[in-house]
């Protein structure tokens, strides 16, 4: 065994015990156990970053049936901490109940990105959704974006909205159940890429966090992979 799986193996223990400590039996620790193996061929020669993480789960996650993503995009998205040995951030999930055995109990409706277009057509907004979206907006634009970016950006932000709407709480983890359901429907990684800049800001005036503003361009933190 060399080092490099080595260390994809410690990482896997570890995430594994930390799983079964919050619950996980068999069937579901087996089910993490295979998703990640399958990475494992890339990342053991990838360089030890979050950009080298992302093209692996992105090669991996494109031989699976995109139903399965979202399981996967939430698996490797945990995993990721232990691989890079984040303890900090590790021991801060674990308090916070963030490590689900089941990390994706339920999906929005299986639908297509065509059909997602036509519905902004005619997509009515209500006060919740509509504040948000205004805030983020303002944001991108005084942070210098241009209309063009803008309207994108808001396009990409309405669709979540409107696939949000089928959650039964307003959560962080629902906001990522969301997210990862909707990124197998998008046509290429570059778009894909854009969606995730997307979402992580957006994220902090959906939840009304009163400094989202100054999120704006420091989405793609060396923390996260998605």
């Amino acid at each position: 065994m060399t080092t490099m799986q080595t260390r994809e193996q410690e990482a896997l223990n570890a995430y594994l015990k930390v799983l079964q400590s919050n619950g996980a039996d068999d069937i579901s620790l087996e089910r993490h156990r295979e998703f990640l193996l399958t990475i494992f061929p890339v990342i053991e020669e990838a360089d030890f970053d979050s950009a080298a993480y992302r093209d692996a789960v992105e090669h991996a996650l494109g031989r699976l049936d995109k139903r399965e993503w979202p399981f996967g995009l939430a698996v490797a998205r945990e995993y990721f901490h232990f691989w890079i040995k984040d303890f900090k951030s590790i021991a801060a999930l674990n308090a916070e109940g963030g490590f689900n055995p089941n990390p994706v109990d339920w999906q929005p409706l299986d639908i297509d990105l065509k059909a997602l277009w036509k519905m902004l057509d005619t997509a009515k907004f209500a006060t919740a959704e509509t504040w948000p979206l205004k805030a983020y907006t303002l944001a991108l634009r005084q942070a210098g974006a241009d209309k063009a970016l803008v309207d994108a950006r808001i396009k990409l932000v309405k669709i979540l909205l409107i696939r949000l709407r089928e959650a039964p709480e307003k959560s962080n983890r629902n906001y990522r159940i969301v997210v990862d359901a909707t990124v197998p429907l998008l046509e290429n990684r570059e778009m894909r890429r854009v969606f995730f800049t997307v979402v992580r800001e957006f994220y902090h005036f959906w939840m009304g966090d009163p400094d989202a503003a100054s999120r704006i361009g420091s989405a793609t933190g060396s923390t996260s992979f998605v």
